[in-house]
């Protein structure tokens, strides 16, 4: 005889953070962070950080005084002060924190990222709008960070996520980014699980809505044949036809000469979900 089934529960969604820059559409998704953070129930941290200026002297270094050095302080403190400022504005209504540094600004945010569960950045594809000074785009810290991220397009406003698409594959980092959306997934009215070109056998994408179902999820497994198309074009066709106002997806990537050199789905995942992608690595 077969026990029933228990439902686990899942943990939720404690701190949300949201770098801050000086460019073009950053305030959007401030407010956006702002609105999932209201949804959630959790607080926001908003986080600013650069290094100093300094003008090129080529190979004369010592020719920076200590006046140009103080000069670009007062400088880089006065765009922390209008990042604070654009922050706390936008996040007006939710329980937030700032936290700021003289500091390169991606080596900040990998360190600050253990104070939250998921970290909320701006898509960056060709045509979105550029990050200004202070900025760190999903790409350069996704394979590193050791948190999720969730890479928002220009002009969403806010995530309800009720249909959600799960881009499987039976790999460690699809195995994390399914449990890392946990939060979303049990809210969720519509799941499915979609693997592209796998064998129905083998490829996990039943054994991934078992897990669900642990959870109280109903998730279902679509299984689709590599066709002349591209994997991503086969997520983002079930996107379309299910509605889906959120993408789950594992990121992939290999490092050389210090550089990641991303997957094909990743990169252009990263570069042009058309709705919310939360993605782990």
């Amino acid at each position: 005889m077969s026990t029933p089934l228990m439902t686990a529960q899942p943990l939720g969604i404690g701190t949300l953070l949201v770098p801050v820059h000086l460019g073009a559409g950053c305030e959007h998704t401030i407010h956006f962070a702002a609105r999932l953070a209201k949804a959630l129930s959790c607080r926001l941290i908003g986080l600013g950080a650069d290094q100093i200026e300094l003008p090129y002297y080529g190979d004369s270094a010592g020719m920076v005084d200590a006046v140009v050095v103080e000069n670009g302080r007062a400088v880089l403190l006065e765009d922390l002060a209008k990042a604070e400022a654009l922050f706390r504005s936008a996040a007006d209504g939710v329980a937030h924190e700032w936290r700021s540094a003289i500091e390169q600004t991606r080596a900040f945010l990998l360190t600050q990222s253990r104070a939250a569960d998921l970290v909320v950045l701006a898509r960056q594809g060709p045509g979105d709008p550029p990050l200004g000074r202070m900025g760190v785009a999903p790409g350069d810290i996704v394979m590193e960070l050791g948190r999720p991220i969730l890479v928002v397009p220009p002009g969403i406003g806010t995530l309800a996520a009720r249909s959600v698409v799960v881009a499987w594959k039976d790999t460690r980092e699809s195995r994390r980014a399914l449990q890392d959306a946990l939060p979303f997934l049990v809210r969720a009215e519509m799941v499915s699980v979609i693997a592209v070109g796998a064998d129905p056998d083998d490829d996990g994408a039943q054994d991934a809505c078992g897990y669900l179902a642990q959870y109280g999820i109903a998730a279902r497994a679509v299984l689709r044949p590599r066709s002349a198309g591209s994997i991503v074009g086969e997520i983002t066709d079930l996107v379309r036809h299910q509605g889906a106002d959120l993408i789950v997806a594992g990121a992939y990537g290999h490092s050389r000469l210090r550089e990641w050199i991303f997957g094909g789905v990743t990169q252009e995942l990263i570069q042009a979900t058309p709705v919310c992608c939360l993605m782990s690595h």
